[in-house]
């Protein structure tokens, strides 16, 4: 009897990896000066990324549109910890405070997905909804919704005392003072 499908159908198993973390990151040029921005941060990326942070265990560049130009990446972390020490460490933390303070005429996304079952996500400047924004309800990320950490809704500190995390690159204090 031969096999009603030719497809050659695969899973994976995750087992060794009970703390695995996809995230989707996105930026979109929003004015002519993100072009710019955009072509500037590519190669400090892949720079990055050949570094190998510890923790990364795959970074696959993403093209989401041509118009407007809207590129990503999608990346899976051993742990939130790593990821989060990573985000912490510079270049990372230059690169998220100088967004802050200027988006460079971009919009940037990220989206987590936790194994353990959580979700979070973060939109600055984007104009028009993209993932989550078409069907949740978009609201300010401010309090308990401005840190990753707390959107994923996991405790304040690292659960182990051997993960010391840096401080947020910029608070919402000074992120909102005026």
């Amino acid at each position: 009897m031969s096999d009603p499908t030719k497809v050659d159908r695969k899973t994976v198993d995750l087992s060794s990896y009970p703390d695995l973390l996809v995230i989707y990151l996105g930026m979109r040029v929003n004015m002519l000066a993100g072009l710019k921005t955009i072509l500037g941060l590519g190669p400090q990326i892949a720079h990055s990324v050949k570094a190998k942070p510890d923790g990364l265990l795959l970074h696959e560049d993403l093209l989401f549109s041509l118009m407007p130009l809207h590129i990503g990446m999608r990346q899976y972390w051993r742990d939130y910890e790593s990821l989060e020490r990573w985000s912490r460490s510079d270049p990372h933390r230059a690169w998220w405070k100088n967004f802050l303070r200027d988006s460079g005429g971009t919009g940037f996304w990220h989206e987590t997905y936790s194994i353990r079952g959580g979700f979070e996500a973060i939109y600055d400047d984007i104009p028009k909804p993209v993932g989550m924004m078409n069907f949740a309800p978009v609201g300010p990320a401010r309090g308990s919704a401005f840190s990753s950490r707390r959107r994923l809704k996991m405790e304040s500190a690292p659960s182990s005392p051997d993960l010391e995390v840096s401080p947020a690159p910029v608070s919402e204090n000074e992120l909102y003072q005026k």
